[in-house]
């Protein structure tokens, strides 16, 4: 495991920690990116920690933004997921993040992934316009703007092993597995547990347990 790894693991791992004790847990962030992103994803630990302990954001000359905070946490999924096999083309074949429609990360998902691998295998980041373009992907944050053809996306995904994230309205229920949620400035999720089953993926109770878990026919 290399540094960047280590501190970007120990990040989700202080974030889940905390969260545990309140159903969803806490993660204050500032509303507004900031200029520098790549430098403020590679903030020493101890910042970011503080940040997922609650301290106000506004603390730092150049806290961390709600987006760059869902781009570690996208990174996080991948140290926290176990996939089959068969979601890969081949042995060592890199592990695929991409994005669905309009991209609100910018360069702050390749900031967060730069240099890292889960494993043998080596992130790659990819964008996506539609999902008929989606191949070997292993996790996919929909945005936004394709909310309303979510219910058309999940279908066309459906049985292909990939991680779906959104922080659309009540994604989860809709059937994506991990839903961002922003709660008086601070990020929860939502897990449909069921949904993830039926795609053949594994998720760790470290991600399990502080999560507020749905399935599609309601909470």
């Amino acid at each position: 495991m290399t540094p960047a790894t280590d501190w970007f693991s120990r990040l989700a791992t202080a974030a889940i920690a905390v969260s545990g004790c309140l159903r969803g847990g806490p993660f204050r962030l500032r509303r507004h990116p900031s200029r520098s992103a790549p430098r403020a994803l590679r903030r020493p630990p101890w910042v970011l920690v503080l940040l997922a302990l609650g301290v106000s954001a506004q603390a730092f000359a150049a806290p961390a933004s709600e987006n760059q905070v869902k781009a570690i946490f996208l990174f996080n999924f991948s140290q926290f997921v176990s996939w089959p096999t068969e979601a890969f083309a081949q042995p060592g074949a890199p592990l695929v993040i991409a994005v669905l429609g309009a991209d609100p990360f910018g360069e702050d998902l390749d900031a967060a992934v730069r240099g890292e691998r889960v494993g043998d295998r080596p992130l790659e980041i990819r964008r996506f316009r539609n999902v008929a373009e989606v191949k070997d992907c292993q996790i996919l944050f929909i945005d936004r703007s394709e909310t309303a053809r979510l219910g058309e996306i999940i279908a066309a995904l459906r049985g292909r092993s990939i991680l779906t994230v959104s922080d659309a309205d009540d994604a989860a229920k809709r059937g994506v597995i991990i839903q961002f949620v922003t709660d008086n400035n601070r990020i929860r999720l939502r897990i449909n547990a069921a949904a993830a089953r039926a795609d053949g993926l594994t998720i760790s109770s470290k991600l399990l347990r502080p999560a507020q878990i749905v399935d599609s026919g309601g909470a």
